[in-house]
């Protein structure tokens, strides 16, 4: 990969209310935010389900 074409991505999330950047943390806020479990939600499957049990 051409590492000259890549560009910084910014990071932001939800805390205590407010969008903040990742960047701006503090380290055991970082920490904590990095040790989160994050999940996807499959499209196909929740559209499938609900015509099943419309």
């Amino acid at each position: 990969m051409d590492n000259s074409k890549r560009t910084k991505c910014e990071v932001w999330t939800r805390v205590m209310g407010f969008h903040r950047p990742v960047e701006f943390f503090n380290h055991g806020k970082k920490s904590e935010h990095y040790s989160r479990k994050h999940f996807t939600q499959c499209v196909a499957s929740n559209s499938s389900f609900i015509n099943q049990y419309k």
